[in-house]
């Protein structure tokens, strides 16, 4: 199917639709704009109809899922040029015009978790992260860089954090998982099937299970204790973005500054001592 055909199928569709999906046919094509930036909880509380109507919606299209149909969906839209549409303008692309754009989307980005945060379950999760046997950061693609960052961080401080990087083996450690055990996803849609599985896992297992993402709502919030709102519009043709992933580490680093603070004695001392143990790998 021709990516610019999305819209006309959906219309020559509309008749073959149930009611259910006629609802979410309207929806589409009454909020184009809206759709691209749209979790597939978001459309379904919108039509008021639920996840499983979407998902067949899509499928009536002849689509694998809603991430297909959000990516098809936002190439009808917008299929010139290749820099994120966050910061994509048509009518001034010079590199001070642009260099400023970039910066206005990342402090954009920031703002706007900061703006979410919510200061009583950012301390539950503290609370969590203190008193967790094991920590264990997870992601999938592009988000798993964020994960390694923030076991990266944490690992100078404290011995007790992890990050598995291959989804198979995320889900065999959270089949082992404990009660003290806590899993932090880290997940922009909240919709990626790898996290929301080992998500599942671990919940069965009894572990605390934290994520940030973009979304309130979603498959994996639906696994979650807790969930850390972070910042930045992020659409299909934009995954993956510098912007996302602003939000996330300032989050991430939000928790670390705060663990170093609540723990100070402990974090000095292995903040030195990790620091030493380096200090002959650099001429």
């Amino acid at each position: 199917m021709e990516e610019t055909n999305l819209i006309l199928m959906i219309q020559s569709s509309y008749n073959q639709f149930t009611k259910a999906e006629k609802k979410i046919a309207e929806y589409c094509l009454n909020h184009r704009d809206e759709i691209p930036y749209l979790s597939i909880s978001d459309l379904a509380d919108a039509c008021e109809v639920g996840d499983a109507s979407v998902y067949r919606f899509c499928r009536s299209l002849k689509l694998d899922g809603y991430q297909e149909f959000k990516m098809k969906f936002s190439l009808s839209q917008n299929s010139a040029g290749t820099v994120g549409s966050a910061i994509r303008s048509d009518s001034d692309f010079s590199a001070n015009s642009l260099a400023q754009r970039v910066l206005a989307s990342h402090i954009n980005a920031m703002e706007e978790t900061f703006q979410l945060l919510d200061a009583p379950e950012f301390e539950r999760v503290l609370n969590m992260l203190e008193q967790a046997q094991h920590v264990f950061f997870f992601g999938v693609g592009d988000s798993l860089l964020a994960a390694e960052e923030a076991r990266n961080k944490f690992l100078r401080i404290t011995p007790k954090v992890n990050c598995v990087t291959d989804p198979h083996m995320q889900a065999v450690t959270a089949s082992l998982a404990e009660e003290k055990d806590l899993f932090v996803f880290i997940s922009y849609s909240g919709a990626t099937k790898d996290n929301v599985q080992t998500a599942k896992i671990a919940k069965a297992r009894g572990a605390h299970v934290v994520c940030i993402s973009h979304f309130q709502k979603s498959p994996l919030t639906a696994y979650c204790d807790i969930v850390l709102l972070c910042g930045s519009k992020e659409g299909p043709l934009d995954r993956g973005s510098m912007s996302a992933k602003a939000g996330q580490l300032y989050l991430i680093d939000l928790l670390y500054q705060s663990f170093y603070e609540r723990n100070l004695n402990v974090s000095v001392r292995n903040n030195e001592l990790t620091a030493a143990s380096v200090v002959e790998k650099s001429f």
